[in-house]
């Protein structure tokens, strides 16, 4: 029996949970308590009396806590288990109070979903959100963006704002050919798009691109929208420098083996060429989507390299040519030319690419927009050489398109036009490594599909070796040559609102790349005309292009390497005559050039509003791109000589981002 006098201590002492190990704050209300028993035996002389007073106490006791316990406290909320967490109350549900029966559920307004808001910075973001009513869930100020849970109407209404920069992006995993991937635009702005829509997508064309190599993580580069591979190949020429059992080991392996790109360069090119993202509009976001790749690491995290690998990487590229079908070299590379074309190793190698049918594709540098700024390999008469175009943020409106103030232009030492083409090489955006140094160095322009934007010649080549990609799908017989040719005739230059080019064949070339029209072009025999691979790699010919610089400082294209001469009459009236006709000649000679942009003075605009004509019509076709054998007694007219620290294999290269 428990004695009767501990029910007058009720409420004295708190319960404990027993097993529970994580405090839990309750409501304030009344706890029946039954202490321990001191007394636990009655004699019985007095048990009945102390009974009766007991069972008194007890009942008075008892009604008084029915009572109170019937009042309309809440209950204390029910607890949930330390190892599940408790599930997510849905954005904007209020907790509703205890009562005896489950009310029935009330649902929100708008069913709310997750998405990334990025704006011209977090706090424009912020308060666009919040101004249509959605829920900010968290900041990403690396990427100026912020977390959002929106129902559609408020999504409709964030996307009816007027707010700078807005983007707003699912908040979902990235996948390979997603249908939430942003637009890329590049392709649509050099006519790459139309062409996928058609099945020409580089399918079976493979691009080598020797450069930082490829992200382990493939990402829209797992597998062409044909379920196949896109990397085919992966070679660490780096490695295989440091390593004797590198190049036997990979080998055996059929160089099935992942080289991660630490820097991010490589990765971003290779996705510029053949991603086969699909972004929100159902557009590719690479040039030639269906095309594989083949990546050559000459590059290290740092994005910088040496003569020795690029030259090691082409040669390895020539002798797999075949097994793995390598139509294409990527080089988004270079270094300031040290010598004469014929006498750098590099560009050695890369005649060598040319001569065994592969068509290379070069960056001209970022060193613009200053003439003759060429870097090696782009200085190569043979390749093709590219240069940069921005639309200035201005996506599909040819009207704001312009030169890239960074591009560099040319001609080369030798005198040969350069760049031939020009592609989209501004802002470009591309999957790439959100762990390497380029993200690490330069966060703000790291995207939220683990994608990265940059800017450079880099880019821009990649573009170009997209398109060719393409023309070799519909046409694969054609040769280097060939292609070079339907490049550049199938390009559309800058004309003003006069009908002139509104940049020199020293900055822009032919024009900006359009895939269709060197798809479907038909040119035939119009570049590297007057050139002789063979003889250039044997060294028994080597050649020189037709610009020249006059005592001004002005660059123009010469008519022809032959002097011309101007003979006069006898006398006094006769040396009269001879000079006004040499004059007229001279005169004559230079109208096509300043039509044609084959004269320059060296100067840099950076308008817009010009128009990248499919219809101008060269006056002298492109005679400006040949050359001519090479003459001891031809020099600038400046007395150009070479730098005396001529180097070889030990040459530093960067990539031109």
């Amino acid at each position: 029996m428990r004695d009767a006098s501990h029910l007058a201590r009720l409420g004295h002492r708190a319960l404990s949970l027993r097993g529970d190990a994580v405090p839990v704050k309750r409501r304030s209300e009344r706890v029946l308590r039954i202490p321990r028993n001191e007394n636990a035996f009655m004699t019985t002389k007095t048990w009945s009396r102390r009974w009766l007073f007991a069972g008194f106490i007890a009942t008075v006791l008892l009604a008084l806590w029915a009572v109170m316990s019937r009042s309309d406290s809440p209950s204390p909320s029910p607890m949930t288990a330390a190892s599940r967490p408790a599930a997510r109350m849905p954005v904007a549900a209020a907790p509703a109070r205890a009562r005896t029966t489950p009310p029935s559920r009330v649902e929100p307004v708008g069913v709310r979903q997750d998405y990334i808001v990025q704006a011209e910075s977090v706090e424009v973001a912020r308060s666009a959100v919040a101004r249509v009513g959605g829920v900010v869930t968290g900041d990403l100020s690396i990427i100026r963006a912020v977390g959002a849970a929106l129902d559609d109407r408020e999504l409709e209404a964030l996307r009816a704002s007027d707010v700078p920069r807005l983007r707003i992006f699912e908040d979902s995993s990235v996948q390979a050919s997603s249908s939430h991937l942003p637009e890329t635009n590049y392709p649509s702005e050099v006519a790459a798009s139309n062409l996928h829509v058609g099945g020409v997508t580089g399918r079976g064309v493979t691009v080598a691109v020797l450069d930082s190599g490829v992200w382990s993580t493939l990402g829209p580069l797992q597998t062409t929208p044909y379920q196949t591979p896109h990397v085919l190949a992966q070679y660490d020429v780096i490695q295989a420098r440091q390593s004797a059992t590198y190049s036997q080991t990979a080998a055996q392996q059929n160089y099935s083996q992942s080289i991660n790109d630490l820097f991010g360069h490589g990765t971003h090119i290779s996705s510029i060429i053949a991603s086969s993202g699909v972004a929100t509009t159902g557009n590719y976001q690479g040039v030639a989507p269906g095309g594989n790749l083949v990546s050559v690491r000459v590059l290290d995290s740092t994005g910088a390299g040496r003569y020795f690998d690029v030259i090691a990487g082409i040669g390895w590229v020539i002798k797999e040519k075949s097994r793995y079908n390598i139509r294409v070299i990527n080089l988004s590379l270079g270094a300031p030319p040290q010598s004469p074309y014929w006498d750098d190793p590099l560009d050695q190698a890369v005649m060598a690419a040319w001569g065994a049918g592969i068509v290379v594709v070069a960056a001209a540098g970022n060193r613009g927009p200053q003439p003759m700024t060429i870097n090696a390999p782009g200085n190569v008469p043979y390749v093709i050489t590219v240069g940069a175009v921005t639309d200035a943020y201005h996506p599909m409106q040819p009207l704001q398109y312009q030169l890239a103030s960074f591009s560099s232009a040319g001609p080369t030492y030798e005198g040969f036009v350069k760049p031939e083409i020009v592609g989209m090489g501004g802002h470009i955006l591309a999957y790439a490594p959100n762990n390497g140094t380029l993200a690490s160095e330069f966060p703000q322009w790291v995207g939220p599909y683990d994608d990265f934007t940059m800017s450079g010649t880099s880019q821009a080549t990649a573009v170009v070796s997209g398109v060719v990609a393409l023309m070799l799908q519909v046409n694969p017989s054609l040769t280097p040559d060939q292609v070079k040719c339907r490049l550049m005739s199938g390009a559309h230059p800058a004309v003003n609102s006069k009908g002139t080019l509104a940049y020199t064949v020293f900055q822009q070339g032919a024009g900006l790349v359009n895939a269709h029209d060197a798809v479907y072009g038909t040119a035939t025999n119009c570049a590297n005309q007057g050139l002789n691979v063979a003889s250039d790699l044997a060294g028994t010919q080597h050649f020189g292009g037709r610009a020249n610089r006059d005592s001004n400082g002005n660059y123009y294209i010469m008519s022809d390497q032959q002097t011309t001469t101007c003979s006069s009459g006898g006398g006094l009236l006769g040396s009269l005559i001879g000079g006004l006709v040499c004059v007229v000649k001279d005169v004559l000679s230079i109208v096509p050039l300043l039509l044609d942009g084959l004269f320059w003075n060296g100067s840099y605009t950076s308008g817009s509003g010009y128009t990248w004509s499919s219809g101008y019509t060269w006056s002298s076709g492109y005679t400006w791109s040949n050359g001519y054998t090479w003459s001891s007694g031809y020099t600038w007219s400046s007395g150009y000589t070479w730098s005396s620290g001529q180097t070889g294999t030990g040459t530093d290269i960067t990539a031109q981002q």
